[in-house]
Order: C-alpha cells, then sequence, then structure tokens
C-alpha cells in the first residue's frame, strides 16, 4: 500500500498543512511555544500513518495508527486552546475542527479495518494488502 493514496494520510496531510497556514499569524512569543506544539502534532498525524506503513508487521502498523490518532486528539485540543486565547477567529477555528473531524473519520476507519484484520497473518506488512478502504 502506497500511504500517499490512502484517503486518511491525504485528509490528515491537508490538516498538517491548514495548521501551518492558521498558525503563521500567531504571536511572535509563541514561537516556540503553541505554533510549534500545534504544528508538530498536526505533522506527526499523516508521518506516523506514513512511517508505520513501511513496517514489518500489521500489528505495527496499527501501533504507528494509534499513534497518530493521539496526534490527532492533541491538534484538536491546541486548536481549542488557540480559540480560547483569541489566536484563530471562530471561523478558522471551526474550519480546523471540521478538517480535524473528516481526517480523524477517515483514520477512524483505516484504524478499524486494521483492527479487524490484523489477526489476519499479522507477520504479514500491510502494504501486501490491497483491500484496505482506503
Amino acid at each position: 500500500m502506497d500511504y500517499r493514496k490512502s484517503k486518511a494520510w491525504q485528509r490528515c496531510d491537508d490538516l498538517a498543512v491548514a495548521i501551518y497556514e492558521a498558525t503563521r499569524g500567531f504571536p511572535k512569543h509563541e514561537t516556540y511555544g503553541l505554533t510549534s506544539q500545534m504544528r508538530r502534532a498536526a505533522v506527526s498525524i499523516a508521518a506516523n500513518i506514513a512511517e508505520g506503513s513501511g513496517r514489518a508487521t500489521r500489528k505495527d502498523y496499527l501501533r504507528f495508527l494509534y499513534q497518530a490518532r493521539g496526534s490527532l486528539r492533541e491538534v484538536e485540543y491546541y486548536i481549542h486552546l488557540a480559540r480560547r486565547l483569541a489566536y484563530l477567529s471562530e471561523a478558522t477555528a471551526r474550519t480546523l475542527q471540521a478538517t480535524s473531524d473528516e481526517a480523524g473519520s477517515t483514520l477512524h476507519g483505516l484504524i478499524t479495518y486494521w483492527e479487524q484484520h490484523s489477526g489476519d497473518d499479522e507477520e504479514t506488512p500491510p502494504q501486501s494488502d490491497t483491500s484496505s478502504p482506503d
């Protein structure tokens, strides 16, 4: 499986780009604080999907998908916090949350698929199975 063809990875990549764009206007004093944390967490989502797809077993791949889900939740909190601190407008926060929700929905589908199929020879790399919903 080429991770770049995965809808989940594509949506998570879109979220990372949207976070980078939205944080450009954050205060300078947040450069090494919230701006950095938000960006790193957003990049981590798609990066974990990519890294996991290159692992030796389906079980390892699933572990990286769980890590991606954790990073997604982290980004959702940072969107909330940035809105409360008035670093994001209400409209921008809603747009980011919608992008995050879409990424989360596709990631959930990918996780569910691999949870249901992880027992089907866990030693087989995920790339060998082309029946993934993504």
